[in-house]
């Protein structure tokens, strides 16, 4: 079922650039609220004695945050040393030394040191019953 589209999805992008549509309304308005015509549009913006000048030719060093150029470098060092020095070093720093989380470091330190505890008195690892049984309280076998 899809297999047509398939076939044709290397073509799509060519079809694309082919049907380039611009609607734009070519009749004059009717009301006193009417919008202004592309075209006086144009001529207004055209008809500036000077363009707009980019910041990288005031500015060759130009980091993107202010138009004043030193100002826009300090900015720029305050971002990159928050950025890196504290969001990154001490950010980094703090996750590492977080306590462990669901205390696994302590139970394999603990069950390490139970082993070797029990390994000196020559005990086994682990008993066949897990509870000592003397102390299990059963209730009586008779009837209630």
């Amino acid at each position: 079922m899809l297999t047509p589209l398939a076939r044709l999805s290397p073509v799509l992008p060519r079809l694309s650039s082919l049907v380039s549509v611009r609607c734009v309304s070519q009749s004059k308005p009717s009301g006193s609220a009417g919008s202004p015509a592309v075209t006086d549009l144009q001529q207004a913006a055209q008809s500036s004695s000077h363009g707009e000048v980019s910041q990288f030719v005031k500015n060759p060093d130009y980091h993107g945050f202010s138009s004043d150029p030193l100002v826009d470098k300090w900015n720029m060092r305050v971002a990159f040393f928050f950025g890196v020095s504290v969001c990154l070093v001490i950010g980094g720093t703090f996750i590492h030394y977080l306590p462990d989380h669901g205390m696994r470091q302590w139970a394999r330190r603990e069950a390490e040191r139970l082993i070797i505890q029990r390994e000196k008195e020559g005990l086994p690892l682990m008993d066949e019953n897990y509870y000592d049984c003397s102390k299990i309280i059963l209730p009586s076998a008779g009837k209630e």
